[in-house]
């Protein structure tokens, strides 16, 4: 194990509660004795998993869905390829955009990363067919284990996919949250400060754009800096699905940066986001390939890590505000671990019942 790996494994020495009493060490152990591939009767490969109504037995959406395990799709799978990044959430037809972009957000502290993905699991070492994640529900953490048989059609993943078609943590922890929600489909239609929420223990904060502080920018600016997980999206106003430069509506987008550059003498404020599709990009100013970014040096594209087509695009705050609804950000606390030097918020917790007739 590297000593980085070492160092992020140690995070998860921390106590956690074991999801529907399922350990898995035992659980590992006890395929490994028997030579046999772990099947979760918990969250099990069946119909029921997947959802209810859309994606229910009867559904055209699930016409030929098989569970395959990753071994079985591709040669060489792999739980990460080179770390985890926020290009690796590419989402499928599932519609739970504001889990991607929580995912998307949460590669950006591997400390964070670290608290809910172990990542010394493979498919070669005492590979059993488990994978476990920690998830934060209802005040705790909590340790939650699943088999690797991923939905798939004509051998093609269901819904969240890699970039890299033998990476595979995206799709197990995907699962896993499917797993404590009950099924697939209960993951459609959410709120990415839902997914911050579980995956850090985070307090999290909102703002309407229609009436945000005007020193907004600057408090999206810190809260990156501290390690916050950040998302936006779009109200519906009209029946059109995009707006002219390409934005979605009703779809959550992650904002993974936020930098001031100077520009003809005068100081342009922007913002990095992520479309969680992994393409459609906004087309208007400071977009891939767009005439403002001939107006910066080579030396300042490398600092904003600068890149077209990847599904990741950088606008200016005064579009983002026309463009966008809401902002949300969710903070750290204390018992999420993060390598991030700039602190987290601090967080009293008082627990205890009420009693008939005490004031």
């Amino acid at each position: 194990m590297s000593a980085a790996a070492s160092a992020l494994g140690g995070v998860w020495t921390r106590a956690s509660v074991k999801y529907l009493d399922q350990d898995f060490e035992v659980l590992r152990s006890r395929c490994l004795r028997s030579g046999q591939l772990f099947c979760d009767p918990a969250f099990p490969a069946a119909p029921e998993s997947l959802g209810f109504n859309e994606l229910g037995p009867n559904s055209p959406e699930t016409a030929g869905v098989q569970w395959i395990r990753p071994g079985e799709l591709c040669q060489n799978p792999q739980f990460i390829v080179d770390g985890a990044t926020r290009t690796d959430v590419c989402q499928g037809s599932l519609g739970d955009c504001w889990l991607m972009a929580a995912i998307a957000s949460l590669t950006l502290d591997r400390d964070v990363l670290a608290r809910v993905i172990y990542p010394e699991q493979s498919f070669t070492e005492n590979y059993a067919g488990i994978f476990h994640f920690q998830l934060w529900q209802y005040g705790q953490w909590v340790d939650v284990v699943v088999d690797d048989r991923l939905p798939t059609i004509n051998g093609e993943l269901l819904f969240v996919h890699s970039e890299d078609g033998n990476e595979f943590w995206t799709a197990l922890l995907e699962k896993a949250y499917a797993k404590v929600n009950s099924s697939y489909e209960s993951l459609k239609g959410g709120s990415a400060i839902e997914g911050f929420e579980d995956f850090t223990g985070g307090i999290s904060e909102r703002y309407q754009l229609s009436n945000a502080p005007a020193n907004l920018f600057k408090i999206m600016k810190q809260a990156l800096r501290r390690g916050a997980l950040l998302s936006t999206a779009i109200a519906v106003s009209t029946k059109a699905k995009e707006t002219k430069e390409q934005l979605v509506k009703r779809h959550a987008y992650s904002i993974t940066a936020a930098e001031e550059v100077q520009v003809g003498g005068r100081c342009v404020q922007l913002l990095r986001l992520r479309n969680p599709w992994g393409h459609k990009e906004w087309s208007g100013a400071w977009s891939d390939e767009s005439r403002e970014w001939s107006k910066v040096s080579p030396e300042v594209k490398d600092q904003l890590n600068y890149c077209a087509d990847d599904g990741e695009f950088w606008m200016s705050y005064t579009d983002f505000k026309v463009e966008y609804s809401k902002v949300e950000i969710c903070n750290l606390i204390p018992e999420t671990p993060s390598n991030n030097s700039f602190g987290h918020w601090d967080l009293w917790q008082f627990e205890g019942a009420t009693e008939r007739d005490v004031t």
